[in-house]
């Protein structure tokens, strides 16, 4: 954070409040179970659970609407402890309680900062242990800026529109240090596009593909450690978490195997879902990690990004959870996953330039919105300039 909004922070005067006091806590209208309805892509509302990605949204239910939730309100996972800020309406799954605020001054410009103070509150949670009831989240305390005893909902408006500016310029700053910014699609990448429905696609057994990556055993259990890096506690640890993709501790790095560039996966979770590694870490407890060994080939960043569906579309499953276990690598390995082929081996190439062509798409709407950002922000910073200059 940068300098400017560290002293901001400095100077805040906090108080201290209950949850409860706060917000209604209330059961959603009505939970679904993804097992016995159609989650789809699109739709009028989307359909929020406890997952810690894309706001808690799977998707979209087509259900009747007097089921729906209030929007302008916080989803929070009873057993996750994942919460979001969702603008609009929406259905939800199982164990997620709504937190309707009591002031009506709460809106989409100061959640981000309830939110934070909220998920560094509930920080000391371990994932599986418990459930969140009603009575413990009411009872939670957080801590707010105040203004003359009052929470000072100005400040927290302001210091959020700024950090976003900063953000912004920082996110600027790396898509043009990276190339991102250049989001037009090659021919390669358009054709690549353009066959993926004639592509012949092959079943693979795992274990013909991937093999499990052994590693040491480390002395730590995850509430040991910290959840920021910190002194000599610097290297990622891999758990069976599904937020932040497995990584939320930090342990040394001395005696730590230390792995990059590989398949993670969770072996005692509610999600089981695969993960590209791309940056050192190491493996604590309840998860391991795969490399590729068919055809004694090194895949590249891109080839590993396309074969996470792949693994997903087979473990990341509704009918799996913590008490209904997947299973570690003794039962992955056994699982077949569908790659595309050319001359009956993977299409290396295809798997490569696809992966490439979706991420200049995705990427394309990220800075035409930074762009927008940007140009808010210049204007923001013109106007208040014009008045400075009018003033006496």
């Amino acid at each position: 954070m940068g300098a400017s909004l560290n002293k901001k922070l400095e100077k805040v005067k906090w108080g201290e409040y209950k949850i409860g006091d706060l917000f209604e806590v209330l059961s959603s209208k009505k939970r679904f179970d993804a097992n016995k309805v159609q989650v789809l892509k699109s739709g009028d509302y989307p359909y929020v659970v406890r997952m810690s990605s894309n706001n808690g949204q799977k998707g979209f239910i087509n259900e009747d609407e007097k089921f729906l939730n209030e929007g302008n309100t916080i989803s929070f996972g009873q057993d996750t402890a994942t919460m979001f800020y969702q603008e609009n309406p929406y259905f939800t799954g199982d164990k997620i309680k709504i937190l309707k605020a009591k002031d009506k001054r709460f809106n989409k410009k100061n959640a981000q900062f309830f939110l934070s103070t909220m998920m560094k509150s509930f920080s000391s949670f371990s994932w599986g242990s418990s459930s969140f009831n009603v009575n413990i989240i009411e009872k939670q305390k957080i801590t707010l800026p105040i203004l003359k005893n009052e929470i000072d909902f100005d400040f927290m408006e302001s210091f959020i529109a700024e950090l976003e500016t900063e953000r912004v310029g920082e996110l600027e700053s790396y898509l043009t240090a990276t190339g991102l910014k250049n989001y037009e699609l090659t021919e390669e990448e358009k054709r690549a596009i353009r066959s993926f429905n004639k592509v012949e696609w092959k079943k693979y057994q795992m274990k013909y593909l991937f093999e499990r990556i052994n590693t040491k055993k480390l002395p730590y259990k995850a509430k040991e450690l910290p959840k920021e890096p910190t002194g000599k506690y610097i290297l990622p640890c891999l758990t069976s978490s599904f937020m932040n993709q497995g990584l939320n501790y930090f342990a040394p790095k001395e005696n730590a195997t230390i792995l990059e560039n590989v398949i993670s996966i969770p072996s005692n979770s509610d999600v089981y879902r695969a993960y590209f590694q791309s940056r050192e870490f190491t493996v604590l407890s309840d998860a391991y990690a795969i490399k590729w060994i068919y055809d004694d080939r090194e895949l590249s960043k891109n080839q590993y990004l396309f074969t996470v569906p792949c693994i997903n579309e087979v473990t990341d499953l509704p009918k799996y959870s913590y008490k209904n276990k997947l299973g570690g690598w003794n039962v992955v390995r056994n699982k077949f996953i569908s790659l595309p082929i050319k001359n009956n081996k993977p299409d290396y190439e295809f798997m490569e330039t696809l992966i490439s062509a979706i991420q200049k798409l995705v990427i394309k709407d990220v800075v035409l919105c930074t762009n927008r950002k940007i140009d808010s922000a210049k204007c923001i910073v013109n106007k208040n300039s014009i008045e400075e200059i009018k003033k006496p």
